[in-house]
């Protein structure tokens, strides 16, 4: 689980979200990217769809994207990615999110982020190491239930990757979060589907160091 040598702590990362995938960043810039989205919205709604319904529609589309990024926010989100245009005429229910950066202290003062995430993966089941842009990083794949006494309205299958930042001091660590509700019924394909987009989405991780 070596994490490989970089030149410098990197003060960033590039992610290449699918095509009809839009980023909305969650500490500034947050409103601008709702309005663009919106409009964009508004510009695919069907040329039958009744005039009077649109300001309707914009409202609506807006109150549901202040949710997302409510809860995004709430869980130490920096960076939400959400899939804007339809495909093949459906709206998929996902999002992923990139949170910030926190500090876990290292297992001993000798130890470096390969220790965390042994021990991680050592109390996480189905956890597996992955390499992104040489950097070694845990993934975890779940389904949570709905439970909402705990906040969970809908069941979702959840992917995380736990990414720790290179030569950083303190240690820190990233957390991409991937959640695809699940809908009574659907074929679980569909959703395995969605994971490998997810799975191919992280393989265009690279740091920056701009």
């Amino acid at each position: 689980m070596a994490t490989a040598e970089h030149p410098r702590t990197p003060n960033g990362f590039n992610l290449v979200p699918p095509p009809g995938w839009d980023v909305i960043p969650l500490h500034t810039g947050t409103r601008e990217a709702m309005d663009r989205i919106i409009r964009k919205a508004v510009a695919q709604l069907p040329v039958d769809f009744p005039k009077d319904d649109i300001p309707k529609a914009r409202l609506k589309l807006n109150q549901e994207m202040k949710k997302v990024i409510r809860r995004a926010s709430a869980k130490g989100g920096m960076t939400l990615y959400l899939p804007t245009e339809r495909l093949h005429g459906f709206a998929l229910p996902v999002s992923i999110v990139a949170s910030e950066p926190i500090e876990i202290p290292r297992v001993r003062s000798d130890s470096g982020p390969e220790a965390v995430l042994a021990a991680l993966a050592s109390v996480t089941p189905g956890a597996v190491t992955r390499t992104l842009d040489d950097t070694a990083a845990l993934r975890s794949e779940r389904e949570v239930p709905a439970d909402v006494a705990q906040g969970v309205d809908v069941a979702h299958r959840r992917v995380e990757y736990f990414v720790p930042v290179p030569d950083s001091a303190p240690d820190r660590y990233l957390t991409f979060s991937f959640s695809a509700l699940i809908a009574p019924g659907t074929d679980p394909v569909f959703y395995d589907t969605l994971v490998e987009l997810f799975d191919a989405v992280m393989g265009t991780f690279r740091w920056s160091y701009a």
